[in-house]
């Protein structure tokens, strides 16, 4: 019988898994790979996910990360440069990255199993109590599913992604790039409606390239990826003849596209609860937050007079955390699905940078400055008033 046993050693369940293990409890980590393991992704990280990375106490100075100084948006014949007000950012392979983070894990305390793929959950009474694997079963007082998009575990309870809430699509791949140590994450906005693509240097003679769509029903992120890469200029390399590795694509679960992210026995976390910001795409700095809101949860529950009643109180901390953002931006990205409003918008935020700088920091992809400004303070007002649904 273990305290916590967390289902999947990707960003939300590492975090969650070291918090745990740093409060002193039992926490058993089933991964159903084994690293190194490639993920899809851009490799970006944001100054919001590399002070997630700090609270884990993650060495950010060796080999291996990137660090970037702000954003560069392209779009409608302008290019727009916005330093991260406060803090950096980094890049670093997921392939990396993951395994960073399920060793850190370990040596807070957390066991890991590798290769132990969760086939059904465990019950009794109404209530998750443990978790049935292809090597045996396993017992918990409680499980987290951070089991990443497609959640069977989730899935095996009934909690199915919500029609209501957008899936996109990602497709990336690596070339060996000149432009490999732009220290930029540089954003190409209108390649289609409600989705950019992006150029991310990693620092290690290869960029990180692809294509996020967040609307799409069916989209064709190869042909949207193929035809924007013909039209950069060749001495970036962007081709097939400095390309590493294939084009893969994964989905991009967003804003809150699986609820509750709480039953009795079983929480939520990252991409199995669709904490994908749907303005931007990005999760894993939301993937990272989850883990550890999900964490100072569950040690407050087991070391208080009311253990369930304070487990049910996860869905709204999460809410708090990123629920405005997360509503806003199912709102913005419904409209930029208008090729008109997309064509617009990109007019006109790039055609004023505080604007822009208002609109990221609203939709939650900019940090604020250290001294707000008025634009900062409106922004923060307005996530205030807005629904965290």
């Amino acid at each position: 019988m273990h305290d916590v046993i967390v289902v999947g050693a990707g960003p939300a369940g590492s975090s969650a898994a070291c918090h745990l293990a740093r409060a002193g409890l039992d926490v058993l980590v089933l991964e159903k790979t084994s690293f190194p393991r490639e993920k899809i992704c851009g490799d970006g990280l944001t100054p919001r996910a590399v002070r997630e990375l700090q609270r884990l106490d993650i060495d950010l100075t060796g080999p291996g990360w990137f660090r970037t100084e702000g954003v560069r948006l392209i779009g409608a014949g302008r290019t727009l440069e916005l330093p991260w007000p406060s803090g950096h950012g980094l890049t670093r392979t997921r392939t990396d990255l993951d395994e960073l983070l399920a060793r850190q894990a370990v040596s807070a305390g957390a066991a890991l199993l590798e290769n132990t793929k969760v086939t059904a959950p465990l019950r009794s009474r109404g209530r998750v109590t443990g978790v049935r694997t292809t090597t045996g079963t396993h017992s918990a007082r409680l499980v987290i599913a951070a089991d990443g998009a497609s959640s069977r575990l989730s899935v095996a309870l009934g909690l199915r992604p919500r029609r209501d809430r957008p899936i996109g699509i990602a497709g990336r791949r690596y070339y060996r790039s000149p432009r490999h140590d732009d220290a930029y994450l540089e954003i190409w906005l209108g390649l289609a409606p409600a989705g950019y693509g992006w150029i991310f240097g990693m620092g290690d003679g290869t960029c990180n390239v692809g294509v996020a769509l967040l609307r799409t029903e069916h989209p064709d992120y190869h042909r949207i990826l193929a035809r924007w890469l013909t039209s950069l200029p060749p001495a970036w390399s962007l081709s097939d003849d400095h390309a590493v590795g294939p084009l893969r694509g994964a989905a991009l679960p967003m804003g809150f596209s699986r609820r509750p992210h709480y039953l009795p026995g079983l929480l939520l976390a990252g991409d199995s609860g669709g904490m994908v910001n749907p303005s931007s795409g990005e999760g894993i700095a939301y993937s990272l937050e989850a883990g550890r809101i999900a964490a100072e949860v569950i040690t407050t529950a087991f070391h208080g007079p009311f253990p369930e009643r304070t487990l049910q109180t996860y869905p709204a901390a999460v809410r708090r955390a990123n629920g405005a953002p997360f509503t806003l931006g199912r709102a913005f990205t419904r409209a930029i699905d208008d090729p008109r409003i997309m064509r617009l918008a990109t007019r006109q935020g790039l055609s004023h940078p505080t604007l822009m700088r208002f609109a990221l920091t609203l939709f939650g992809g900019m940090p604020p400055s250290p001294v707000p400004t008025p634009s900062d303070r409106l922004a923060a007002a307005l996530t205030r008033l807005t629904p965290r649904s």
